[in-house]
């Protein structure tokens, strides 16, 4: 009996081992965002000097530079992916990214922070060959709540990276970097021993410079029945959903006077309530509304909770409402899981990539704009005093979408 379970026990196992790196390394991503962050304001006063609005200009040149090495190079890591394999470019990427921290935690001047920021920027691209190796290891009805995962696992690094990098801070800006390097490098060895190759001659693919670009791939994808007005709502999403990062610091100082303590525990509780929603409500939700359905849903709960925080009275009520904001996570890997379905085996990474720059092209649109919408609405002259005016452009953007979403569903019907 013992010699009959072994075989399906190592079959189990062959599956269950990948999954968890996959899971580390999305979260190890999700968590050196959170590590830095209670950092940054500090280090950048180190190096450059100057005033905290100055640090601040700094701060967001630096996310934004991020932001747009993701936008370029995630259908580039994913293209490479689908032809020379997800093992070789996941390792290689997390091997780099510990060096790249190891870079910022000793860097002596601003512009080695910038040039931190570009590699990192590269590496973090690879969450599209990640979840491209989760569609080659799942089966079709098992990629919407497989995404969901990865969803869950990078909000949970998003809810350590704060905790952790707020303690480390206690032993200098420096400290978070080293961890991160530790935990990047970490993984990189489990990966080494425990990933197998799952691109093969069945889904290998030749890599192609025309479509291993953001505004290439983007185009390619686009001509796939039902996939543009897909990709368009994903877009219109993460652009209205980035309004949390944008500008949940500034407006729970400005409308609570929050400390930097409170502004952190609030992100951990967001991202903790995200990881549950993402790792373990989408699975019932899925099976009782259907992909489509959890996308509508999820842009209804997104809709309300937006709306509400923009007029919330105290801080008390923004973390009772927490949960229903973060019940707006459903719609991405639901949205991941109808696009999976309809490309072909052989192209899962270039849409992962395609995906990973509109969520990047996204992040470097969202902040200079809910930014400027939160300054313009706070400042002295405002015509109205409203800190809440980002949530509702998000909420508006959320109408949209569903617009757009049902507006194709009955074109197409």
């Amino acid at each position: 009996m013992r010699a009959l379970l072994l075989p399906a026990q190592r079959r189990s196992e062959l599956v269950r081992l990948p999954i968890i790196f996959i899971l580390l390394t999305v979260m190890i991503d999700g968590m050196g965002i959170g590590l830095i962050i209670p950092v940054m304001p500090d280090l950048l006063l180190e190096l450059g000097g100057g005033t905290l609005a100055q640090a601040a200009v700094w701060g967001g040149i630096l996310s934004t530079t991020f932001a747009v090495m993701q936008f370029l190079f995630g259908p580039v890591i994913g293209g490479l992916s689908d032809r020379f394999g997800r093992r070789p470019v996941l390792l290689v990427a997390l091997v780099v990214m510990a060096l790249d921290y190891v870079l910022m935690a000793v860097a002596g001047a601003i512009w080695l922070l910038l040039i931190g920021r570009i590699i990192g920027g590269i590496t973090a691209a690879t969450q599209s060959t990640a979840s491209a190796y989760m569609a080659d290891i799942s089966a079709p009805h098992e990629r919407a709540a497989r995404f969901g995962l990865v969803g869950a696992a990078f909000g949970a690094g998003f809810v350590l990276g704060p905790i952790l990098g707020g303690l480390l801070a206690e032993y200098g800006t420096r400290a978070p970097f080293w961890l991160a390097a530790g935990l990047a490098g970490s993984n990189a060895l489990f990966g080494w021993i425990v990933l197998k190759e799952t691109v093969t001659v069945a889904n290998r693919r030749a890599f192609s410079w025309r479509r291993a670009n953001a505004l290439g791939a983007l185009r390619s994808l686009g001509r796939l029945p039902g996939v543009t007005q897909l990709l368009v709502v994903y877009f219109i999403y993460s652009i209205g959903f980035a309004v949390y990062p944008a500008v949940w610091p500034y407006f729970g100082k400005e409308r609570f006077d929050w400390s930097p303590t409170t502004i952190g525990l609030s992100l951990a509780v967001f991202g903790a309530t995200m990881a549950l929603v993402q790792g373990g409500l989408i699975r019932p939700i899925l099976k009782s509304l259907g992909e489509r359905g959890t996308v509508i849903a999820g842009h209804l709960f997104s809709i309300t909770s937006l709306m509400a925080l923009a007029f919330i009275p105290s801080g008390f009520w923004v973390l009772v409402l927490t949960p229903l904001a973060a019940m707006g996570g459903i719609t991405p890997p639901a949205l991941q899981g109808i696009m999976s379905a309809r490309v072909e085996n052989d192209s899962q990474g270039e849409l992962q990539g395609a995906l990973t720059s509109a969520s990047a092209l996204a992040m470097i649109l969202s902040p200079l704009v809910m930014t400027y919408t939160f300054a313009r609405f706070t400042n002295a002259e405002a015509p109205v005093y409203l800190p809440g005016a980002p949530f509702l452009l998000s909420a508006a953007l959320a109408v949209l979408g569903l617009v757009v979403l049902l507006w194709g569903t009955r074109r197409s019907s």
